[in-house]
Formats: structure tokens, C-alpha cells, sequence
């Protein structure tokens, strides 16, 4: 049996309160799924945690069957993560940057620069190719930021809110571009606040209040469980709702 992309168990962070409350989560191999929540719900440190870019205060991520705290090297090699504020460079140029994120990782220089030219191109930035960072939008240091994160062929992507500050042109090449990593069998794992966005892409989606999972599951499965056909925004505040008034 293949190993899920992403097995979550008891996971637990806490900061000056609770922020991550024994979360468990499994995200299967090759699919789309969108983590939703409002404000302040724990999204962001839970994806942070995944990342290897915070630890737990307790529990277990396995990516890949890879346990992140036992050998955090071999699974970040698998792991992109592209955060809602991107980071570059400002001094290099796309190009520059690739083939610099690419020697971290040891790719060799001729592959490195191959890969770098096909996400140039990808996500439609060849015409700035051999510009300065520091005088992109937000929206062009984003594609940057998502080719960087793709550059050494990882099998699970973790987003931020990538969408966020995007205009309508750069929104749409970089959901074509996510769209085309699952159908080769990548893992996305996306938190957006665009409902609209998760209702097209994603094949599931959990819901997260309060440092746990609520609800999970397709769409369809959503609508089933609040027991009416509603768009997402309506079953997400629904369920919102009601973990609240659980909590």
C-alpha cells in the first residue's frame, strides 16, 4: 500500500494559548486538498510544523512514511514550501535565483539550468528572465518564489495563501501550473481564504477551527453533511458556526 503523502497524528503546538490541539490529518498520495479555517484557526502553524520549519510541542507528521522530527533532511527533500509572503532575493535575477536554490540542493549545474528554463517559462516569466528581482510585484515575486520552491522536483507542495495580492493573469498560471503538478501525481496541500478557489481545485477539503479538524471530505460530501446544495462559502461558515459553538 502506498504511504500517504502527509499522516498527522496528535499534533500539538501552543503558544501563549493552544494554537494546534491534537490534530489528526491524513492527506493521501497525488491529490489536491485545501485546508480552510478562519482567522487565526492554526492553519499556517500547522503547515509551518509540516515544513520542518517549526516544531511540535507534541505528535507526528510522517510525509511519505518519512517521520519529520527522526530524519527532518530526508523529508524536507521532498517538501516545497511557498509562503504568502515570498522571499527572493532582490539582487539576483530569476534565473540567478533558480540556479542558486538549485546548488542548495545539490542538482547538478546543467540540470539545474535545463529545470530553471522550464519554470521560467511555465509560469510565463521569460520576459523578465534576466531582470532584478527587487523591481518585481508582489504577483511576479510570487512565480519567482514558486518556481524556487519547485526547482528540485518535490513530490508534496505546501501553500500559504499563493493566491494572496495575485492579479487575475498571474492567479490563473499558477493554479495551471498546480493543477499540472497533481495530474503528475505531485501532492498539493493549499490554504486559501479565496472559497471560490478551493471549490474548483482542490479534490478535498478539511476544515480546521480552533487547532482542530471539524469537517473533511469532497464537496459533495460537505454539502451532504450540513444537509442542503450550498456553495462552499456557505457550508465553510456553517461549520465554522457550529465548531464554535461546540468549542
Amino acid at each position: 500500500m502506498t504511504a500517504p503523502a502527509l499522516a498527522i497524528t496528535s499534533l500539538t503546538k501552543s503558544f501563549d494559548r493552544p494554537v494546534v490541539n491534537a490534530l489528526d490529518l491524513t492527506v493521501r498520495a497525488g491529490e489536491f486538498y485545501a485546508l480552510l479555517g478562519p482567522n487565526g484557526a492554526g492553519k499556517t502553524t500547522i503547515l509551518r510544523m509540516v515544513a520542518g520549519l517549526l516544531r511540535p510541542d507534541a505528535g507526528k507528521i510522517e510525509i511519505f512514511g518519512i517521520n519529520t522530527l527522526q530524519d527532518p533532511i530526508a523529508a524536507k527533500r521532498i517538501v516545497a514550501w511557498v509562503s504568502d509572503e515570498p522571499m527572493v532575493y532582490d539582487r539576483l535575477t530569476p534565473l540567478e535565483y533558480l540556479e542558486f536554490v538549485a546548488g542548495l540542493w545539490q542538482i547538478d549545474a546543467t540540470a539545474a539550468r535545463t529545470k530553471a528554463d522550464e519554470l521560467i517559462d511555465w509560469l510565463g516569466l521569460r520576459p523578465h528572465a534576466n531582470e532584478l528581482c527587487g523591481g518585481f510585484s508582489k504577483g511576479m515575486m510570487q512565480k519567482v518564489a514558486l518556481a524556487g520552491a519547485l526547482v528540485h522536483d518535490p513530490k508534496l507542495i505546501i501553500l500559504d495563501e499563493p493566491l494572496t495580492g495575485l492579479d487575475a493573469g498571474s492567479a490563473r498560471q499558477v493554479k495551471d501550473v498546480l493543477l499540472g503538478k497533481v495530474r503528475d501525481g505531485i501532492t498539493v496541500i493549499m490554504t486559501t481564504h479565496i472559497l471560490e478557489v478551493a471549490e474548483r481545485m482542490a479534490e478535498r477539503i478539511g476544515v480546521i477551527t480552533n487547532g482542530k479538524l471539524i469537517a473533511e471530505g469532497t464537496l459533495a460530501e460537505l454539502r451532504t453533511r450540513i444537509g442542503r446544495e450550498s456553495s462552499l462559502e456557505d457550508i465553510f461558515l456553517d461549520l465554522v458556526a457550529q465548531g464554535s459553538a461546540a468549542a
